[in-house]
């Protein structure tokens, strides 16, 4: 029996036009949930550091996926109940299993018709500059005049903007017509000429309601001195945020006014953080999928702003039920814990006259 392979240059990609049909098509059947197309010239002033041409300078083509957070992946931090979820599936499954797939999957059978791509996700760990985009000292160097430094990262959520996929909020979390915020983003880049598709125009999906300002925990926007950027001609703005006390808040804590305040939340890590009142935990959970530790549950930027526009009706992925049928939860720590009825605990060992 002679051995199989995939075909090679049996599909003609001449056509910009019909090229960009047939990626659409490909994308979704691979698992994408809506895929938009952005021609190279709308980041024409990326910033170095993310230029998607200092990673393929013959770029034409940038393809932007979708990638929904299903809405019941927040139902178990709603309810208070089961946190994990939402970190494993919604977030870390999507980035390090689920979206991977997809766009590799997609890059292949763009290089299966002779044409290079280049599959990317969230995965940044390797990005040299951090999470305020400024490039981190001593990390890393070009490795020739006038390029950027190792690794380049492209901004997501401008990228999805640019291919034409929804809007950007201002929380700055990317907005879809189909989910709102409950989106992660994956691309592919490619020197495949494709038609690109115009930037989103349709019904107003962020009215800055400012819903996600006031439900965020850690209250670590500033809407006084907004970002404004343009995007292909197009000016945008969005809340600026505290990065380093948002990371805080995202994974439940808060600095305590003692600074060796014990325990710490971050167990022998960090001394001085305490639990806030939206994480149940006594310590940070451990990380899943790398960096899936979102014990906040987007309360505000994602879970705030999903119950503004499923209310105003604007998306597509409606629901027969409304998300938010309880009221929302604190916890109380400066009390002891009352545990519910049905808790079990392993009983207590007696030795001699002594619990063990």
């Amino acid at each position: 029996m002679a051995v199989m392979s995939r075909t090679f240059n049996d599909v003609d990609l001449s056509d910009p036009k019909k090229a960009a049909d047939y990626v659409k098509r490909k994308a979704l059947e691979f698992g994408a949930d809506a895929v938009g197309i952005g021609n190279i010239e709308r980041w024409s002033n990326a910033p170095l550091q993310m230029d998607p041409k200092q990673i393929m300078p013959e770029c034409k083509s940038i393809i932007g996926m979708v990638f929904r957070v299903e809405r019941g992946s927040l139902r178990g931090v709603e309810e208070g109940t089961y946190f994990s979820n939402y970190s494993a599936m919604g977030y870390g499954g999507i980035t390090y299993l689920y979206m991977p797939m997809t766009v590799i999957n997609l890059a292949k059978s763009i290089e299966d018709q002779g044409y290079e791509a280049i599959p990317m996700g969230h995965q940044s760990d390797w990005r040299a500059i951090d999470n305020g985009g400024y490039m981190r000292k001593g990390y890393s160097r070009p490795v020739r005049p006038g390029q950027a430094s190792p690794d380049v990262m492209i901004h997501l959520r401008i990228a999805a903007y640019l291919c034409g996929l929804g809007e950007i909020g201002f929380s700055k979390m990317f907005l879809s017509p189909q989910f709102g915020p409950r989106n992660r983003v994956g691309i592919v880049l490619t020197d495949l000429e494709l038609e690109p598709d115009p930037i989103y125009n349709g019904p107003k999906l962020c009215n800055r309601c400012m819903a996600c300002i006031r439900n965020c925990p850690g209250h670590v926007f500033d809407v006084e001195h907004p970002i404004k950027v343009n995007l292909a001609g197009h000016e945008v703005e969005w809340a600026n945020i505290d990065i380093e006390k948002c990371g805080t808040i995202f994974v439940g804590a808060e600095k305590a006014e003692d600074p060796n305040y014990e325990p710490s939340y971050y167990g022998d890590i960090h001394k001085g953080y305490k639990p806030g009142n939206w994480s149940p935990f006594y310590k940070k959970p451990r990380n899943l999928y790398n960096t899936g530790q979102a014990v906040c549950g987007a309360r505000g930027c994602t879970r705030a702003c999903m119950i503004s526009l499923e209310s105003r009706g604007v998306l597509q992925n409606s629901f027969k039920e409304k998300f938010r049928r309880r009221p929302t939860w604190e916890v109380d720590w400066s009390k002891e814990p009352e545990y519910s009825e049905g808790t079990q605990f392993r009983p207590e060992k007696i030795i001699g006259d002594k619990a063990d």
